[in-house]
This record gives C-alpha cells, structure tokens and sequence, in this order.
C-alpha cells in the first residue's frame, strides 16, 4: 500500500510509517542478537571477540550498499510526490543497472581484501581466523544484501513500509532456526552464523520480488524503462554515492576506534560486541524515524510543499526524544540483566564493561535523534552531500577518540566515542537544515 505523505498531519504520517519500521529493525536486530548469544554461550568469548571484530567492517562496506539502496530511492520519492509516474519507472530501470554493477564490483573487492584490512585494524591472533571467515561469507552475500534492500527502499520511497517488514520478519524467524542448524549442529563456528544471515537476506529479497510484480503496478517496467539515461544516472549517483559515503565515512572513524578498542584486548573487545548488539536493538527507532524522515522530506520537496517540513522535523523530535528517554529508563534498569544474554553471569569484569558501554551511550539517546531527524530529512530533501560532512564530523569524532582519548584513558573513552560523534555531527546539521528551509523558501526549489 501507498502513502503520500505531502497531506494531512505531519506526526500522525511520520508516526504510522515509522510503526511498522520499528518492528522490521527489531526482527533485523533479533535475528543478529540470536547470532550472538549463540556465538558467544556455544561457542566461546572468543568466537564472540571475532564477530565483534568485524563490526566496523560491516558497518563500513554493508553500510556503504544500505545507503547506496537509501539515496537510489530517493528520486523515486520525489517522483511519487510529484505525481510522475513514467519517470519514477525510468528511474527504477536506471537503479536496477546501477544495483547489478554494484554487486559484482563490492562482491569481489571486498572479499579479496578481507584478511589484509583484519590485519591492518590489528585484530588479535586469537580470533584472527575465526573473524576472517564470517566477513568472507557476510561480504559474499552481497548481493543478497543488495537484491533485498534496494526493493525495501522503493516500496519505502512510495509509502509503503510495512511489506518490507512483513518479508524481513518471515526471513527473520528463518535466519534463528538456521542460527542452531549452522552454529550448533556443523563445524563452521562463526561462519555459519554469518552464512544464516546471507540465506534469510536472500529469502527476503525473492519474497519482496515476487509480491511487487503481484501488487504494484506503479513498478512494472517494460524494455523502455531499462534504456541508460546518463542523465538519470548522474541524478542517482549523485544523491545515492554520498548517502553511502556518509555511512562508510562514519565507519572509519569507527574502524579506527575499533582498533584502539583492539589494542586494550580480546576482553574488551567482547564487552564492546555485546554492548554494540543491545544499543542497536534500543537504536531501531531512531533508525526507523530516519527513514520516515527522507520520504517524509523527499515526498514533500517532489510536490512543492516545502512549508510541511518544519512541522515534519518537530513531530520527528519530539516523537524520538520521549522514546529516548524511555529507553535510557530501562536501560538504566535492566542493563546488567540484558548483558548477561550474551555473557556468563561469572564474568563479573565484562558485565560492568559492556554495562557501562550500553549505559553511556544510552545518556545521549537525544542528540542521536537529531542526528537521524536532521540528516535524514536533508537527504531526503536532495542535499546528500551536506550529510557527507556531517558523517566527516562523525568520523573525525570517533577516530580522534580511538587515535589519542583510548589509549590514554582506557575503556572508558571508548564508550564516549559514539556521543561525541552524535553532538560533533548535530553541530553542524542543526544550522545546515535551517540553512536549506532559507534558501528553499526564497527560492522555491530543491
């Protein structure tokens, strides 16, 4: 089903579509705890060190596809605003060239250069192998990611944002029973954690396929559609490669501070793995308010309604900031007890590591928010690039924090990095947005 959201109450639009994509990233993040507590009870602290390991390697390549997919989608959004249905198809021909070449491109680059950027970030001996086998199967499954989130995002550019879901949850409880099968019932360790999440991944992308060509007619293409236009091309590229940038951008200041994280230990690192997957689990809605916020603003800027941004990015806030302070309760609450999924309750020492990992971040839940509200209704406004400074600011945070504040205060700087990255990120967005609204309404265009 379609949305337009250039109508009608800017809280109510953004809060029913964001509902459904609070429930996907939950399921998303289920599926990648259930790897996790099964990496790390069955198969050891180290296993669990390797996955961590990964992280910001993930995050820097998968990262980079997720918002190539997010930026492609945005044109559409502006067509669907603007009621031009013929040149969203011609767009969504374009993307689907744009996707393949993608694929094959970060496929074979970034599984040739797995082991030497473990090297290079020093992973530790001990899970070195271990580590390098999950990200060769995750970088593998590329093109699943790809196949996947690319229909995810068009469906979201039109409106729609739960059938994404719905076939994201059905891949979910698929991707757990793989979980026990491959983690507990082969020899492949952490491997087959990863090899679970590139099959549920896949499975996901065939059923949103299929569903499209049954429902949405506004996606059929003819042989007209596929026809190159560099026009187009550049259009895309040029809002979707900065909205990757931004993300792999942010991921180097946080391959950088993994190294320092590195640096202090396997320990430490397993602290950080089990922090990281529950502030991602308490993140899903600021994800999802993120993406509410870029069709929100792509919708609007197609049609011309310019005047509905403001209230639009008031309802974000405040909708993200009363989350945040609920979420910062429990945490405060229940922290130590949701650590312990992942950890035994006899590594007292770790416990109070990722405790305080989890708690501090959770501190600055807010200025996360506006970092999701403000850049992600910027991009969808058209401006990506100013987001690519924005993930320069988040970058320059994080690395400056691993480089020089981790080594000389320990674990303890490195649960400030991601704060510091939000409040450096917001410095410059807050008076960015106001700054585009000006030269909107003056001008009266994108």
């Amino acid at each position: 089903m379609t949305r337009d959201m250039t109508a009608g109450s800017p809280a109510k639009l953004i809060f029913h579509f964001t509902l459904p994509l609070i429930f996907g990233n939950l399921f998303q993040q289920l599926y990648s705890m259930v790897d996790t507590v099964l990496v790390g009870r069955f198969l050891g602290k180290e296993s669990l060190a390797a996955v961590g390991s990964t992280g910001s390697l993930n995050f820097l390549l998968i990262g980079f596809c997720l918002g190539l997919c997010s930026g492609f989608a945005i044109p559409v959004a502006q067509r669907f605003g603007g009621k031009r249905t013929e040149e969203l198809r011609q767009a969504v021909g374009n993307i689907i060239w744009l996707v393949l070449a993608a694929s094959v491109f970060f496929t074979v680059l970034t599984v040739l250069l797995c082991r030497p950027m473990l090297a290079a970030m020093h992973t530790p001996e001990d899970i070195l192998e271990e580590a390098y086998w999950y990200l060769v199967v995750i970088f593998a499954g590329i093109p699943a990611t790809f196949f996947y989130n690319i229909q995810a995002a068009l469906l979201r550019a039109l409106g729609d944002s739960r059938t994404p879901v719905l076939f994201l949850m059905l891949a979910s409880l698929v991707n757990i029973a793989l979980d026990f099968v491959l983690i507990l019932a082969t020899p492949l360790g952490a491997a087959g954690a990863a090899l679970a999440t590139v099959i549920s991944q896949l499975l996901s992308g065939l059923a949103c396929f299929f569903f499209i060509r049954k429902r949405f007619e506004i996606l059929h293409l003819s042989k007209e559609h596929f026809r190159l236009r560099p026009d187009c091309i550049r259009e895309l590229c040029g809002v979707g490669i900065p909205m990757g940038l931004q993300i792999s951008i942010t991921a180097i200041g946080s391959i950088l501070l993994q190294v320092s994280v590195n640096a202090l230990g396997s320990l430490a690192v397993a602290a950080v793995t089990a922090a990281s997957k529950l502030s991602m689990l308490f993140c899903c809605t600021f994800d999802a308010l993120g993406v509410a916020m870029s069709t929100y603003g792509g919708q609007n800027i197609g049609a011309g309604r310019v005047e509905r941004l403001s209230p639009g990015l008031r309802a974000g806030m405040l909708l993200g900031s009363a989350y945040a302070v609920a979420a910062l309760g429990v945490i405060l609450l229940f922290g130590r007890a949701l650590v312990t999924l992942f950890i035994d309750r006899g590594e007292t020492g770790l416990i109070e590591n990722a405790y305080q990992f989890l708690y501090t971040g959770a501190l600055f839940y807010i200025p996360l928010v506006g970092v999701n509200v403000f850049r992600l209704l910027i991009q969808g406004m058209g401006y990506s690039k100013m987001a690519v400074i924005a993930g320069v600011c988040e970058m320059a945070a994080r690395g400056l924090t691993g480089l020089f504040l981790v080594p000389a205060f320990g674990f303890t700087a490195a649960c400030f990095a991601s704060p510091i990255a939000w409040i450096m990120a917001d410095l410059f967005l807050v008076p960015a947005y106001f700054y585009l609204c000006r030269h909107l309404s003056r001008w009266g265009t994108a």
